[in-house]
C-alpha cells in the first residue's frame, strides 16, 4: 500500500520536509512557550495571523477531499470485486482472508491502546485548554460523543437517506454504506452500461489523488504552522504522550506479526514462521524502504514464486488483491490513532463506538489502498465522528514516517502469508514444497 507522502521531485524528499517542518515548528514554539509564555502578545499574533492560517489552509484541504475520496476508492473497490465472481473459490478465500485478517489486527490495536491509554498521560488542564483552543464548540461536542450511545438506531442510521446531507454533514458511515451500493451496483449491470460510471469514478480517483499530492505538498508548511500553535500554547506538555503513541503503535505491529501472523502460518499454513520470515525478508526490507505495497509487488510475487514455490497461477492473482485490500498494518495503525486522540481530547468511547472505530479502521483503511497520504484526510474524517478537532491530526502527522514504514512492511508480511494460506487451502502448495535456497540467492 501507497502510505507514503512521496518525494517532492528533486532535492529533499517530502516526508524528510513534513518531519523538518514538525522539528522547526516545535522549536520555535517550545521556545516561545518557554521565554514569552502562551499569552504573550506576540505568540497570539503569529498564533491568529500566521501560523493558525496556514495550519487551517492545509486542514481545510483535507476536509475538502474526504467525501470523494471515500466515494471513490470504495466505489471502485466494490466495483472490482465483479471481476472476482468468475475467479469464484479462490478470490472468496482471497477476500475472506484479508478482511477477517485486518480486523483482528484493528482489534488488537485498539486493545492494546486502551490498555495502555498514552493519550491519558496528558494533565488535564492542558486538556481542556487543548479543546478550548481548537475548537468553539469542542467541549459540547466532545461531550456528545462520549455520551452517545450504539444501538439499533446506529446500525439503522448508517443507511443515509439522502448521501449528498451526509457528505454535507461529513457522516462518513452514511457515505461508505451509499459507495458501497453504488459498487455493488456497477457490478450487477450490463457491462457496456457500468463502463462509462466506472470512467468517471477512475478519472475522479485520479483527480482526487492529484488534490491529496496538492495538500501534501502544502504538509510541511501546515505541520509546522499546527504544531508551533500547539507547543508555543502548551510547551513540553504533548511530547510525552506522542513518544507513548509512537511505542504503541510500534509494539502493536511487532504483536500482530510475530504473535498473530505467526499463529496463522504455523497453525493455519503449516510452515515454520521462522522460515517463512527468512525467505520473505527481501520483500519485507523494499516495503520498509519505499513503504508502497504496490511498489513491493514485482518482489513480493517473485519470493513467493521463488522462494517459497507458490504456483505463479495463485501469487500472481492474490499478491496483486492483496496489495490493495489486505491493510493489517495501516487499520491497526488508524484504530490506534482515532482512539489515541480522543484519549488526548478526553473522549471517552463506549464498547459500541470502539466497535465503530475498528470497522471505520478496516473499511477506510482498504478504501485508502494506492492513494499517497490517503489515510490522513480519511482519519480526519473519522475524528471528526467522535468531536475531535481535525487540528488533533498534527500532533501525530509529523512522526508518521516512520510509523508508515514499519506499518507498511506488516501490509506486505500479510499479503504474503494470505497467498501461502490460499494456496495451501486450494491444495496446490504446502511446506514440503517450499525450495531449498541453497547454493541460491533469496529473490
Amino acid at each position: 500500500m501507497s502510505e507514503s507522502i512521496g518525494n517532492s521531485g528533486k532535492g529533499m524528499k517530502l516526508h524528510t520536509k513534513i518531519l523538518l517542518g514538525l522539528l522547526i515548528g516545535a522549536v520555535i514554539g517550545i521556545t516561545a512557550n518557554q521565554t514569552l509564555g502562551g499569552e504573550h502578545g506576540v505568540v497570539v499574533w503569529v498564533n491568529k495571523y500566521l501560523a493558525g492560517p496556514v495550519g487551517q489552509i492545509f486542514l481545510r484541504m483535507l476536509f475538502m477531499i474526504v467525501i470523494p475520496l471515500v466515494f471513490a476508492s470504495i466505489s471502485l473497490g466494490v466495483a472490482g470485486l465483479g471481476d472476482l465472481r468468475k475467479a469464484g473459490r479462490v478470490g472468496g478465500k482471497a477476500i475472506a482472508y484479508f478482511f477477517a485478517s485486518t480486523a483482528l489486527a484493528a482489534t488488537i490495536g485498539l486493545i492494546i491502546v486502551a490498555i495502555v491509554r498514552p493519550g491519558e498521560s496528558l494533565d488535564p488542564v492542558i486538556r481542556e485548554n487543548l479543546l478550548q483552543t481548537y475548537a468553539g464548540d469542542a467541549s459540547s461536542r466532545v461531550q456528545a460523543a462520549a455520551t452517545s450511545t450504539f444501538g439499533i438506531e446506529t446500525v439503522v442510521n448508517i443507511v443515509t437517506r439522502n448521501p449528498v446531507k451526509s457528505a454535507v454533514d461529513l457522516d462518513l458511515l452514511g457515505i461508505i454504506f451509499f459507495a458501497l451500493m453504488f459498487g455493488a451496483a456497477l457490478t450487477q449491470i450490463p457491462t457496456d452500461r457500468a463502463k462509462p460510471m466506472i470512467g468517471f469514478l477512475e478519472a475522479l480517483n485520479d483527480v482526487v489523488i492529484r488534490i491529496v499530492g496538492f495538500a501534501m505538498r502544502l504538509a510541511p508548511y501546515g505541520v509546522a504552522g499546527l504544531i508551533f500553535g500547539v507547543t508555543s500554547r502548551f510547551g513540553f506538555h504533548l511530547l510525552k504522550p506522542l513518544a507513548a503513541y509512537i511505542l504503541v503503535v510500534l509494539g502493536a505491529l511487532l504483536f500482530h506479526a510475530l504473535i498473530n501472523i505467526s499463529a496463522i502460518l504455523r497453525f493455519l499454513v503449516g510452515i515454520s514462521p521462522g522460515l517463512f520470515f527468512d525467505r520473505i525478508r527481501s520483500a519485507l526490507v523494499t516495503a520498509f524502504s519505499t513503504s508502497s505495497s504496490s511498489g513491493t509487488l514485482p518482489t513480493a510475487i517473485a519470493v513467493a514464486e521463488q522462494n517459497l514455490g507458490v504456483p505463479p497461477q495463485i501469487a500472481g492473482f492474490v499478491l496483486p488483491l492483496g496489495s490493495t485490500m489486505c491493510m493489517n498494518g495501516t487499520a491497526l495503525f488508524e484504530g490506534i490513532t482515532v482512539i489515541f486522540l480522543c484519549q488526548v481530547f478526553g473522549v471517552d468511547l463506549n464498547m459500541g463506538q470502539m466497535i465503530v472505530v475498528m470497522i471505520m479502521a478496516v473499511i477506510t483503511a482498504v478504501g485508502a489502498a494506492g492513494v499517497p497520504g490517503g489515510s490522513i484526510p480519511l482519519l480526519v474524517g473519522i475524528l471528526t465522528m467522535f468531536g475531535v478537532p481535525g487540528e488533533g491530526i498534527a500532533i501525530v502527522l509529523g512522526v508518521d514516517r516512520i510509523l508508515d514504514m514499519s506499518r507498511t512492511t506488516v501490509n506486505v508480511w500479510g499479503d504474503l502469508t494470505a497467498t501461502a494460506f490460499v494456496a495451501k487451502s486450494e491444495g496446490v502448495w504446502d511446506a514440503s514444497m517450499v525450495p531449498s535456497m541453497e547454493g541460491k540467492a533469496a529473490a
